[in-house]
């Protein structure tokens, strides 16, 4: 928590909180409000200038607290690759994680009785070293079920795809010829893959 980080930082440094209201431009008590977690409306400029005022670098970070907002060509890519799938093949969207508390899921997953392969679904390639990274801790996490990396079929993506496809082959050694025809034919690709739809 960040009032916890910046009273340790105030004690640390030997600062009073009226020294700290001071330089941050606020008041003792509410440096005493925010120290102790009393301030849910505290504005983020106003911890930044008691963290520079102690000596911090502030960051902020984010962590996923709910479902993302899926938008309209989101959900189509998505509905491009269930349209491809024979009845055979069971089609889940937005199946979590097994691990209890976990709030990641993976776009869908198709699976059949002896085998399942987790999706992930992107409309707009952007920073691939994030994706790939939260794709292979999504698969360690998942007991290294095959992924299946859905794209967007956009001139923008080919283009990134065509300077980067060999940096995912690792994570998704398939093309998206090689994972729709075992899928359409009922059965697993064995490894992860790259679609584009």
């Amino acid at each position: 928590m960040a009032g916890e980080e910046l009273r340790a930082a105030r004690l640390l440094a030997g600062v009073s909180q009226d020294e700290l209201g001071r330089a941050a431009g606020i008041s003792k008590a509410e440096v005493s409000r925010i120290e102790r977690g009393l301030a849910p409306w505290v504005a983020l400029d106003v911890l930044c200038r008691m963290a520079v005022a102690l000596g911090l670098d502030p960051s902020l970070r984010m962590f996923p607290a709910g479902p993302p907002l899926r938008d309209r060509a989101h959900l189509a890519l998505l509905e491009r690759l269930r349209a491809q799938l024979p009845g055979s093949i069971r089609w889940q969207v937005e199946v979590p994680l097994p691990i209890p508390g976990d709030p990641r899921a993976w776009d869908a997953t198709v699976s059949s009785i002896t085998w399942q392969i987790g999706i992930e679904a992107e409309t707009k390639l952007h920073d691939l070293q994030a994706l790939e990274r939260r794709i292979a801790l999504k698969q360690r996490d998942a007991g290294g079920m095959p992924v299946v990396l859905l794209i967007n079929d956009t001139r923008a993506n080919r283009a990134v795809l065509a300077m980067a496809r060999e940096s995912l082959r690792p994570l998704a050694p398939l093309d998206t010829r090689a994972v729709l025809g075992a899928l359409r034919a009922g059965r697993s690709p064995r490894h992860g893959g790259i679609v584009i739809l």
